[in-house]
């Protein structure tokens, strides 16, 4: 890379152009030479600490979605709106959870993969991110309306409306992520970053746009049904029906409100500048040093939600559980089952001196 060359042959700059994205603190270093900005120890502490933790959301979201679609096809009517929403978003994880190795490897190696990998991934990867942003407004939307008014036919709705709910969520989803297919492209041989500062602004504002819009919702519906709940007219069982509203709502917050506040704070640093010279250059790669560290955590917050989303959605119902209890004695006596055979011909085999292979 014969980068560093050309910031030795002159002493100004754009500062945009040096914070040309946001998810790749090493393109920094690659394009102006660790001279100006040397993101080693963050290089470090960012692939070891996505590497370990990555890997933990990747086995987790993987068992608890997979579960999830196995019960609903096992004991559930997939023709309701309820359990369409919730096969859509199990289904919306693991899409999301398929792009996170990639990113685990990128982080220890650089993008090696070539430019048609990083198109698709990243696709892939922004698809399940919107996808699981619009089916989580939607099902606290239809939980509002369940218990605002449970006689409307929403509540009830299935058949051809649950799989019209589906495409239109799909469709949408697909043509939010088009501009991470489009845009994207393979940098100075090893860097997976969008094509330039607008495309790089475009996603950060997107993603903050769905979250602002989720947050509106989270808030407005939930509180809607507490104040529904609180009344004294309200089912015995709505402290527990509350504390696990409290729950969502506090999970969904901790997990994005930080990452998004840190992608946005970066945003700022692809914005066009006034040319500058080296040591605002070095000024501003330092007061940056604080975002990167907390961008690395901050985005395992927020990716950690594609494998808590079965746990908080799902297994709490009373429903979901039995359906879980149900299949793992099932598997338990089916196990039984098969040893208890096992041993039968086993002892048959004995007794009639014959050999016996199982």
């Amino acid at each position: 890379m014969a980068a560093d060359d050309d910031f030795m042959s002159t002493d100004t700059t754009d500062i945009s152009s040096a914070f040309d994205t946001t998810v790749d603190p090493s393109y920094y270093s690659s394009i102006y030479g660790d001279e100006v900005c040397d993101k080693t120890s963050i290089l470090q502490f960012g692939s070891i600490f996505s590497l370990v933790f990555l890997s933990i959301v990747v086995v987790l979201s993987l068992f608890g979605n997979i579960l999830v679609i196995v019960i609903l096809a096992k004991y559930e009517n997939l023709k309701l709106l309820t359990n369409t929403f919730i096969l859509n978003l199990a289904v919306s994880d693991l899409f999301f959870t398929a792009g996170l190795p990639f990113w685990a490897y990128y982080n220890v190696y650089g993008w090696n993969l070539g430019e048609a990998a990083c198109k698709i991934v990243n696709f892939v990867f922004y698809v399940g991110f919107y996808s699981s942003g619009v089916l989580l407004i939607l099902m606290t939307a239809h939980r509002y309306v369940a218990v605002m008014n449970p006689l409307s036919d929403i509540v009830s709705t299935s058949g051809f409306y649950s799989v019209l709910a589906s495409v239109i969520i799909w469709a949408a989803s697909f043509f939010i992520a088009s501009p991470a297919f489009l845009f994207t492209q393979v940098m100075d041989e090893n860097h997976c970053v969008f094509a330039n500062s607008f495309w790089s602004l475009f996603g950060i504002y997107q993603q903050n746009i769905l979250f602002i819009l989720s947050s509106v919702v989270f808030t407005f519906c939930y509180c809607q049904i507490i104040c529904r709940l609180v009344r004294p007219t309200a089912r015995r069982r709505k402290n527990k029906t509350l504390k696990l509203i409290f729950t969502l709502m506090v999970v969904f917050f901790v997990g994005w409100a930080p990452y998004n506040i840190v992608i946005f704070r970066k945003s700022f640093y692809l914005w066009k500048q006034q040319p500058a010279d080296s040591e605002v250059l070095v000024a501003a790669c330092e007061s940056e040093r604080p975002l990167d560290y907390a961008f690395y955590v901050c985005r395992i917050l927020a990716f950690s939600h594609c494998c808590l989303n079965p746990v908080f959605y799902v297994f709490v119902g009373v429903k979901f559980k039995n359906h879980l209890k149900k299949m793992l004695k099932s598997y338990g006596h089916s196990t039984n089952s098969i040893r208890n055979r096992q041993s039968r011909l086993t002892i048959t085999s004995m007794t009639s001196g014959e050999e016996f292979s199982m």
